[in-house]
């Protein structure tokens, strides 16, 4: 009977193990970049030094239970057993190893996969700056004087530095497949450095919640060949609309699934502006629209 149950719980065991990944499909566990793989490869090596002490114990929950039952009259009944130097040094010398093992790796991977760390290529790195907003994300592409709501384009294996804000409350730029969350705070700049080693579309969220369209606050990062990204950049710079401070106070207003959007002039110093939280409740543009103070 024995044999019958763990020969079907370890037919079983394969399904469950399907069942608890299936929400990391085409996400984590399918990277489409080296930072993304690196965090892959951590999150495998983790699972399977932790599994050195679950795999044992769930084991031996069943042996024990099994063994000790009420009707086993074989089993050794010792009321007045208390100790055991061979289990407790094999109790503390396993978990011990363990964390150090786990602490080495953290270690080494907090430094290789600094957020921050340019990523080495012999390509010029693009920069892009990234806006959390209410509740939708804005891109700004300061060294082509474009900008794009809800989609990010990139040249495949070109590494794309991410400067990161946010023009609301607290959220966080994430790119599933391509690695890296980074919180996105206001008054705050932080920085990503990604690259894409395929072409593709890829999603990205954010991972904080931040009020009522936090579910609908996605965007795609597309990966794309050299000549395909100049032609996006080509379509983004022939969109009619324009990133003055007065759309950008109107973007600025909380809205809910919102189309991707081009705009093919930006105005000088957006980042910095947003950054430094003069755009909050339109000061900005009050300002400008003001009459110089002693003027008649």
């Amino acid at each position: 009977m024995m044999r019958h149950f763990w020969s079907r719980f370890c037919r079983l065991l394969p399904l469950a193990a399907t069942a608890l990944l299936a929400g990391c499909h085409g996400a984590l566990l399918h990277p489409a970049g080296p930072i993304g793989m690196a965090e892959r490869s951590i999150i495998y090596t983790a699972t399977g030094l932790m599994l050195v002490v679950v795999a044992p114990v769930l084991v031996l929950v069943v042996l024990i239970a099994w063994r000790y039952r009420a009707t086993n009259t074989k089993a050794r009944y010792e009321p007045e057993w208390s100790h055991s130097t061979r289990i407790e040094v094999v109790m503390w010398t396993i978990p011990v190893i363990i964390v150090s093992i786990l602490g080495v790796i953290a270690w080494r991977s907090s430094h290789q996969l600094d957020p921050f760390r340019h990523i080495p290529s012999p390509d010029q790195p693009i920069h892009v700056e990234a806006v959390a907003m209410n509740w939708k994300w804005l891109f700004i592409y300061p060294d082509l004087h474009i900008a794009s709501v809800n989609e990010v384009a990139m040249p495949v294996g070109v590494p794309v530095v991410f400067h990161i804000t946010s023009a609301t409350v607290m959220n966080s730029f994430f790119i599933p497949r391509l690695g890296s969350q980074i919180y996105a705070m206001a008054n705050m700049q932080t920085a990503d450095n990604l690259v894409a080693s395929r072409t593709g579309t890829f999603r990205g969220i954010s991972a904080n919640f931040s009020g009522d369209g936090f579910s609908g606050m996605t965007f795609k990062a597309v990966s794309m060949t050299p000549a395909d990204f100049k032609q996006w950049v080509a379509k983004v710079s022939a969109s009619s609309q324009h990133l003055d401070a007065a759309h950008y106070v109107a973007l600025d207003k909380p809205s809910e699934n919102v189309p991707v959007t081009y705009y093919s002039q930006v105005m000088p110093n957006l980042f910095e502006q947003i950054l430094a939280g003069k755009f909050r409740s339109g000061q900005l543009l009050a300002r400008a629209a003001a009459p110089a103070r002693g003027s008649k």
